[in-house]
Parts: structure tokens; C-alpha cells; sequence
């Protein structure tokens, strides 16, 4: 009998532990995400002490918001995460907060009026004249008479003071294949071009790898090419890289080969972000 008791009496106190290990356990304060460059959804401190709150609402001045990465917050307003992260002075790029603030454009620009937590920053006032599309697969057609010349014509002619015009670029059709889907400002931020996977990608025009990686959800393998202060092309789901960061590319170069990383069938999703905003790319390529 007592010793009937003195096991109950153990069990009782073993159970009891065990709950309370549980009760630990599931009260644990949430352990910060640092991968991807994302901003953690840690509990919160107060904003006004992470790093760059002095600057928060200036234009130039980026407030980081849930779910942001780096990889993104330069694609959306056209700039490599790696100055991204240098202009911010961050001493840990593998970890950003939400509510702290960046910066994203290079110190000494000239920058219009930002609102803070808004994307993308505007820089100039040049603004695009519309082209007519390129081609029949062009999802958005244009009320403008039909291209009689199949040479790369840009769509801008106005060049920017900083540079950042697209008439030098000449940008090409990064992939033979045909326009699946076009470009829409709320569903589709770009083109999609079908094809077989390990067909060639190309680059569009002249430029700078400034991303190369898989580490901005949806795109699966990117490739991100800076050609000016004002123009990047994004080029996604492919099966293979070719390049590397910083690289330096020719038009016509092969970059990639297409496939369908994070897609539901291979093909390539082919962006044109002018200051980082999305634009048709139907209206910077030429006829085919």
C-alpha cells in the first residue's frame, strides 16, 4: 500500500512537471527569422529605437514592413540590396526589423516626396510615351497605329538628367518562345514567355547582375540586371543560373536557362521595373 502511494505520489509529481515543461514551452518568446534578409516578426520594440528612426517619412527613406526582405525592398524601388544595405550602414544584412528604416537611394541624390512605408520612391519626372505593343501577344493593346519597323525602338525618347533614360538600352526579347500571359499592374507584374526547360534567357539589354539567387518567394531562381539609375529587369523560375553577383553582362548574353522554380510550368517571368515601379515590357521590346 505505501508503496502503491509513493508511486502515485511520483507519477503525480512527474505529470505535474511536464505540464509546466509544456506551459514553458509554448509561452517561449518567438525566435526572430534571419534568413532571407527578412524583416523578423519578433515581438516589437519601440520604433523610435531601431536603427534609422530619425529618418522615418524623409524622401529617400524606406520604413521596413512585415513580410519585407532586402532582396525586395531594392527591387521595388530599383536598386541592389547590396547598396541597399551599405547606405543603411547595416551591420547585419541577414536581419532587418519592422519599423526600422533604410535607406534607398544613394546619399547625395536628388529625391521627390516619399510617403513613409511606400514603395516605390520617386527620383525624376521624366515620364514614359506610350509605344505601340510588340506584337499580337501583347496582352494590353494600344490605340496607336501599328509598328511598321521591327528594330528595338525604346519607349522613352526624354533623357533624364540622371542618366536614366531607356533609349540607349535597346532592350531584346530575353526568350524566343511565346506570350503566355501579359503584363497587369494588380495580377501579373510582367510577361510570362513560354518555352522548354533549359532554353537560353538572355539579357535584355546592358547591365550589372545585382541579384542572382533564390531568395525572393515567387520568383524562384532570379536574376536581377541593373542597366541605369532608372531601368532593372527581373528574370524568373529559371532551372539554372549563369551568373553571379556584381558580373557585369552584354545584351544577348546567355544568363540563365529557363525552367519552373516556384512556377506551375516552365516558362520565364520577365519584369521591367522603371525606379523600381513595374512596367508593360510589351512596350520596350521590339516587334517581333
Amino acid at each position: 500500500m505505501l508503496l502503491s502511494r509513493g508511486l502515485g505520489a511520483l507519477s503525480a509529481v512527474l505529470v505535474a512537471g511536464g505540464l509546466l515543461a509544456g506551459c514553458a514551452q509554448v509561452n517561449k518568446a518567438p525566435v526572430e527569422d534571419r534568413g532571407g534578409w527578412g524583416a523578423s516578426s519578433a515581438a516589437r520594440v519601440d520604433p523610435s529605437t531601431l536603427p534609422g528612426a530619425e529618418n522615418a517619412g524623409k524622401p529617400g527613406y524606406y520604413t521596413v514592413q512585415p513580410g519585407d526582405t532586402l532582396i525586395r525592398i531594392g527591387l521595388e524601388h530599383g536598386q541592389s540590396w547590396k547598396d541597399v544595405a551599405r547606405w543603411s550602414n547595416l551591420t547585419n544584412p541577414d536581419l532587418i526589423e519592422v519599423g526600422q528604416v533604410v535607406r534607398v537611394v544613394p546619399p547625395g541624390a536628388a529625391v521627390g516626396v516619399q510617403s513613409q512605408g511606400t514603395r516605390p520612391v520617386a527620383s525624376t519626372t521624366v515620364q514614359p510615351v506610350a509605344l505601340p505593343p510588340a506584337g499580337s501577344t501583347a496582352s494590353t493593346p494600344v490605340a496607336t497605329p501599328a509598328a511598321t519597323a521591327p528594330a528595338p525602338t525604346p519607349v522613352e525618347s526624354t533623357a533624364s538628367s540622371s542618366g536614366g533614360d531607356a533609349s540607349g538600352l535597346g532592350f531584346m526579347w530575353p526568350a524566343s518562345g511565346a506570350v503566355i500571359a501579359g503584363f497587369n499592374e494588380s495580377t501579373n507584374k510582367g510577361v510570362d514567355i513560354a518555352g522548354k526547360a533549359g532554353d537560353p534567357i538572355v539579357a535584355a539589354a546592358d547591365g550589372r547582375v545585382v541579384y542572382a539567387g533564390a531568395g525572393l518567394r515567387g520568383y524562384g531562381h532570379l536574376v536581377i540586371l541593373k542597366h541605369n539609375n532608372t531601368y532593372l529587369t527581373a528574370y524568373a523560375h529559371n532551372q539554372k543560373l549563369l551568373v553571379k553577383e556584381d558580373q557585369n553582362v552584354k545584351k544577348g548574353q546567355k544568363i540563365a536557362e529557363m525552367g519552373n522554380t516556384d512556377a506551375d510550368r516552365v516558362k520565364l517571368h520577365f519584369e521591367v521595373r522603371r525606379q523600381g515601379k513595374p512596367v508593360d515590357p510589351s512596350r520596350y521590346l521590339p516587334a517581333r
